[in-house]
């Protein structure tokens, strides 16, 4: 289950389009999920595909491992042996019950859009601080609806239905930044008094901008936390893509979270979402993760804005690409199942060849986007105007194809 920024719930956290406008403020958690998600689970049955599940099938198309696939290893389901392990799941008599009367085991907490970066990639649903810009810069005329976490009979009512959860077994949290949503420590603080900490993990992301000792001591008290730590590049590029940070003050922030996560044997990935300014300095992230046997985690390709995806670059500016990052994977070849668990660190190394051979089967198979260019070069010009930089400061090798576009 998943539950957005404005408080509407979706039926999976890679859902693409939700049911209906569901509200938490209108309709009990539980009850969504064991009514509302009834048409969703027959269309399941019937085989056929919900308009929702696009996310996962372009990642299957591209040998990523989708959403679809990660879930249905945590009950014991491969697709390749489905029949056989559908049988053996320890989840069999629930799916075959009469009565649904299950609880969440998993949610996507979306806490709202409190954040202190404005990420070029980024939607003022996501951010506040993105939001003010746009508004100042006529990209948008109001601000996004307020984040559900702000009203406390909300949290209280969410915390309810965790509380009557005895078996979850994973959170994950989201943002904006998590770590300075006030949201984020209110609800780790109620699940510490319901007793949940002892058996549930915790997932966040962080943009390595800040840090916040009580957060720490709160997660220090879980059962397990699954860190997510965001970077888009090594190179300086980051900070265009990820403004307005600053690249040693993230490094330095990712080597206190390291440290930390060492420490309490916390599940540690490095969170990306590759961009055409950003997927040919990509193989500096992976390296990075490959020295320290951490996993990258690109959740998805990226569908919105348009004009950023990687397959607007024209394919005399693709090659070079995938001919570097065919080159290390020819030198990082390591072999095993098509689809791993990426929440085991033993298999990170898997994981990180799988997911940078999915960005060269998506370079080069997808097809090419360059129409967009005019529409990538009108926004940056109204977004670089109030930032005072520019893209060619950090991407010079990219000014004849911006140039002929009407930068």
């Amino acid at each position: 289950m998943r539950i957005n920024n404005v408080g509407h719930y979706e039926y999976c956290r890679w859902a693409t389009r939700s049911l209906q406008a569901t509200n938490i403020q209108d309709v009990l958690p539980q009850e969504f999920f064991q009514q509302h998600m009834e048409p969703i689970r027959q269309q399941l049955l019937a085989g056929e595909s919900p308009a929702g599940c696009v996310e996962c099938a372009a990642m299957e198309q591209h040998q990523k491992i989708s959403g679809r696939q990660r879930q249905l290893l945590k009950v014991g389901v491969r697709v390749e042996q489905f029949e056989k392990t559908l049988v053996s799941s320890p989840w069999f008599d629930t799916f075959t019950a009469d009565t649904f009367n299950q609880l969440p085991q998993d949610w996507q907490i979306d806490l709202g859009n409190y954040c202190n970066s404005a990420c070029v990639f980024c939607s003022p649903s996501n951010s506040s601080r993105l939001a003010q810009e746009w508004q100042t810069i006529g990209l948008i005329k109001n601000l996004p609806p307020n984040n559900w976490t702000d009203n406390q009979d909300l949290i209280e009512r969410f915390v309810g239905t965790l509380s009557q959860s005895p078996h979850i077994r994973y959170l994950h949290f989201i943002g904006g930044e998590t770590v300075i949503t006030p949201a984020f420590k209110t609800i780790l603080q109620a699940l510490v008094r319901a007793g949940l900490n002892r058996t549930a993990t915790i997932g966040f992301t962080t943009n390595l901008t800040v840090w916040d000792s009580q957060v720490i001591d709160l997660l220090k008290q879980f059962h397990g936390v699954n860190l997510g730590m965001s970077i888009e590049s090594f190179d300086v590029v980051n900070d265009y893509v990820r403004w307005p940070g600053k690249l040693p003050m993230v490094l330095e922030i990712l080597d206190k979270w390291q440290e930390v996560a060492q420490q309490h044997s916390w599940l540690m990935q490095l969170r990306t979402t590759p961009t055409l300014f950003t997927v040919g300095s990509l193989l500096s992230v992976y390296d990075y993760a490959w020295s320290r046997r951490i996993s990258v985690e690109s959740c998805n390709f990226l569908t919105e804005p348009a004009f950023m995806r990687p397959s607007v670059l024209p394919a005399s500016y693709r090659q070079p690409i995938i001919d570097r990052m065919q080159s290390w994977l020819n030198q990082h070849s390591v072999s095993g199942d098509t689809v791993i668990n990426i929440r085991n660190p033993n298999v990170s190394q898997l994981q990180n060849y799988q997911d940078l051979q999915s960005y060269v089967n998506y370079l080069r198979d997808m097809p090419d986007e360059s129409n967009r260019l005019p529409e990538l070069i009108a926004f940056l010009k109204r977004i670089e105007a109030v930032r005072g930089n520019s893209i060619l400061t950090y991407l010079p090798e990219y000014e004849e194809l911006f140039r002929s576009a009407g930068y």
